[in-house]
């Protein structure tokens, strides 16, 4: 990761810009035009420096729900069980843990159902066992990494 990539990940995490053409007016934040800021991101995102790029919604105010997931994942099948897990859509925010519970991730959905429908796909794929846990109350504590 150089200077840039540092300053794109930084810029990135105060916002995005709701416009006509957002990465041109971040890129001209940053001395870029805007296809050399996208061609920094998708190389970011292939590299592995970033997991994911995308909006983060609040599911239950568009109607939806999420949840928080566990997991017990023996360490030789561990990262194939984490590309089985990242390849669901519903699926966001995966992370290793040095715990019992070494896998936690979030599933968001359109419903409880369709929750539900998630949860036994990715057992029936992993054969491992998804630990269900909604939240109970929200906190907010807006996380920024500075890199």
């Amino acid at each position: 990761m150089d200077d840039l990539d540092r300053h794109i990940i930084n810029r990135l995490q105060d916002g995005f810009p709701v416009c006509k053409q957002p990465f041109a007016e971040i890129g001209g934040e940053l001395n870029l035009d805007e296809n050399a800021l996208i061609k920094c991101i998708e190389t970011l995102l292939k590299n592995g420096i970033l997991s994911r790029f995308g909006p983060m919604y609040n599911m239950e105010r568009l109607g939806g729900i999420y949840s928080l997931a566990a997991m017990k994942v023996p360490d030789d099948v561990f990262d194939e069980t984490a590309a089985r897990v990242n390849a669901f859509p519903e699926v966001a925010h995966n992370y290793e843990r040095e715990h019992e519970f070494n896998m936690w991730f979030v599933i968001a959905a359109d419903n409880t159902g369709e929750l539900q429908r998630v949860i036994d796909e990715i057992e029936n794929h992993t054969g491992l066992q998804v630990y269900n846990m909604p939240k109970l109350k929200e906190y907010f504590v807006g996380l920024k990494f500075h890199v």
